[in-house]
Formats: structure tokens, sequence, C-alpha cells
């Protein structure tokens, strides 16, 4: 007799498993079944995909859009304070990973010079320059101190703002307004006040950079007439935003992750060449950038079952990597596992575009901290580190740790 699988009333979101690990009714849903229905706080009849060759297939194609201006897109979880939708959003210029083929193409199509691997490699020396002088500032400071605060986020920070041309000096306030337009159950006016306070910074900055040019990337972009001021300020956005939430998340949360796994650490602090590998199990392991949304165009076969057009599609990366039908052990963190084909970084036209400069900045971050730091330790109890479930970007809010004078 088949049991009858019940459908999950909202994304199941309880870290329940432990900090690491999907909720456990994600994972249970994935070996159930991997395209599951769901049902929406707003009653919308949507689906819940979390199979690794189901997202794969899903992610790499189009039928599924990623545009938001063709139907209304539903939110799977309840968000006290916002209402939920009742018409499709609106297109924002410049903003193409909320567009599809040709929009979407055209303006990636502008970047992809900026973010080859050939150019990654050439900063890859002043990476490990920005990287070391922020540990030498750490190891001044009286432990124990927040990671997070002292080296997770000022790296990337830093260097993503070298790379765009925006100064360094503004960082805290649009660190403050992504993180507020991050925050999943944040007041709509607080978390469209903070996207328009970023964007009419940007849109400044654009200007200004279009009137007098630099040498960094959006001077580059600036130069190009077939871009509009507010195309310009959604590309700075998105690769703004994107260049160093995701970056910091996965040092601090890559590091907590480490450090309950002593063993692995050990290994990899005797062999520094195991450092690349470890980088992308960590992308793996910990998939900070996990739920994403598409919209079906039509009736579209996946995985054995028929998603009709017009349902709200809910992609979990983090389930589809802990898949054991893709990865052997997949709930074991392993710094000697070849961890390529995870979907951290996604897959098909929207694959992540800056992931070469996220694989640079997290082999140095990582290298560094164990290099400088042999004795790095938490600061409190496992269970007391506050984790990032509000946000749209997992990690922890803060990471105390600690060292012995033997490190200075």
């Amino acid at each position: 007799m088949t049991r009858t699988i019940p459908v999950p009333q909202g994304l199941p979101m309880d870290r329940d498993a432990g900090p690491f690990d999907p909720p456990r009714e994600i994972t249970r849903l994935r070996e159930e079944r991997p395209v599951s229905p769901l049902l929406f706080p707003d009653g919308h009849n949507g689906w819940l995909v979390t199979g690794y060759d189901e997202v794969r297939a899903l992610l790499a194609d189009t039928r599924f859009s990623s545009r938001q201006d063709i139907g209304v897109l539903h939110v799977p979880y309840e968000t006290p304070g916002i209402p939920a939708a009742t018409e499709p959003s609106p297109q924002i210029p410049g903003l193409f990973i909320a567009m599809d083929p040709p929009d979407h193409t055209r303006l990636r199509r502008k970047l992809t010079g900026a973010f080859t691997v050939r150019r990654m490699k050439m900063l890859e020396e002043r990476i490990v320059e920005i990287t070391e002088r922020q540990l030498d500032a750490m190891a001044r400071l009286t432990p124990p101190v927040d990671l997070v605060k002292e080296f997770a986020l000022p790296v990337p920070s830093l260097v993503i703002c070298e790379l765009l041309g925006v100064p360094y000096e503004d960082r805290e306030t649009f660190q403050a307004n992504s993180e507020k337009f991050l925050v999943k159950d944040q007041e709509l006016d607080e978390k469209m006040a903070a996207f328009g306070a970023m964007n009419m910074y940007l849109a400044g900055l654009v200007t200004r950079k279009r009137a007098e040019p630099g040498e960094d990337i959006l001077s580059d972009l600036a130069r190009d007439a077939d871009l509009s001021v507010e195309e310009l300020t959604g590309v700075a956005f998105l690769l703004l935003l994107a260049g160093h939430e995701t970056t910091a998340n996965m040092l601090s949360l890559g590091t907590f992750a480490l450090l309950e796994n002593p063993g692995q650490l050990a290994e990899l602090r005797a062999d520094p060449d195991l450092m690349p590998d470890a980088v992308e199990e960590l992308m793996r392991y910990l998939t900070v950038a996990d739920i994403f949304y598409r919209y079906a165009t039509e009736d579209i076969e996946l995985g054995g079952a028929t998603i009709p057009q017009g349902s709200t599609v809910v992609v979990s990366l983090l389930a589809a990597n802990r898949d054991p039908q893709r990865f052997d052990n997949p709930d074991a963190l392993d710094v000697h596992r070849r961890a390529r084909g995870h979907l951290s970084f996604g897959h098909g036209v929207h694959q992540c575009l800056g992931q070469q400069l996220a694989r640079i900045e997290m082999r140095a971050g990582f290298a560094g901290l164990l290099r400088r730091f042999p004795t790095l330790a938490l600061a409190v109890p496992a269970d007391e580190v506050p984790l990032r479930t509000d946000m749209n970007i997992y990690g922890v809010h803060e990471l105390p740790v600690t060292w012995t004078d033997t490190d200075r």
C-alpha cells in the first residue's frame, strides 16, 4: 500500500537538525518527494524542489522564469507586517538576477569581462594583502573578539569596494541598509526605505563616475552609453549586495563549522594544499544562499511531477547539496572531498558571476586565519552563537572567538 505523503504547510525553516544542516522536514521531503507540492501561507498551491538532479534541471530550464513582473511571487513563510502580494512586482532596471534572456543576457554580457578567471587571478595578490592587513589589525586586539565585525565582514567589503570603486568610508551606511533589506520579516516600509537609501546613494555614485570615470568596474560600466543611469544603479546594487554579504557569511559560518569539526580543522592545518577543495566543501556543506524562487511560465514536467503554469516554485540549494544521490555521506564535512558540481553558486544562466572572486577571497581568508591564529577557539558555547535564521542569506550575526598570547 502506498503511503500518502502530506503536503507541507509553508516552507520548513526551523534549523532543528543543527546550525549547519537543513531543517529535518526539508531532508525528509527530499528523501520522499524531491519535487513536492507546497501550500503557501496566502493559500497558493506552489512547489518545493529539494533533490540535486531536480534542482539542477530546474535551474537550467528557462521556462522557470526568474522574473517577478509576470505573476504574483508568493512567499512560502509568514511575514509579519508585510502584506501578501496581490499583483506582480515591477521589474527593477539593471537587476538582472530577476530577468530572463534576452534582457538578462544583454546586461550580464556587459559584466563578463570584469569577472573573468584571468582578471580575478590578477587580483589575488591584492586580495591576500587586504586579508593579511585585516588579520594584523585583529591580532592587535585583546580577545575575545567578534570575528564577523573584525574579519569576516571587513575583508569582502574592502575587496568589493575597491573593485567597484565604492568609497570604503561609506561601508557602514550600505552595510546597515543591506542588512535591513535582507531581513525576512522586516516591516515593508523599513525594507523599502533601506532599498531606497541604497539606490539613492548608488545613483549618485554612478552619475559621478559617468562624469569622471576612474579605474574600477562601475566606471567601466559608466562608460557604456547603452546603459542608463537606472540600469547602472541596479547593477551596482546587485554587485555590492552580493559581493560582500555572501562571502562575509561564508567566512564566519565556515570558521564556526571548522571549529565545530576539530578533526577536519587539524587536517586542514596540517596540509594547507587541501584549501581549494576545503573551500568547495564548505560552500557545499553550508550553502549560505539557500532559497531561490522561480515562476512556471507553462506546465512543466519535473521529477515525475507536473508543475502547472503560474506556480511559484521554491528551490533549496542546501537540500540539493546534501542529497546522498549525488554526494556520499553528505551531512559530514570532509575537507578531502572533491565537491565539484555543488550548486552553491547556482546553475544555468544565473550561475553566480562573481564565483571566482568569492573562491579567492575564501581561500585567502581561511588560509590566513588558520595560519595566524593556530589556537583560535569559540569564546562562547556553540549553542550561544546567534544564527541568522531571520535573514535571506544564512550565517551568524556574531562569532565570538578567542586565542592565546602565543598567536600574537
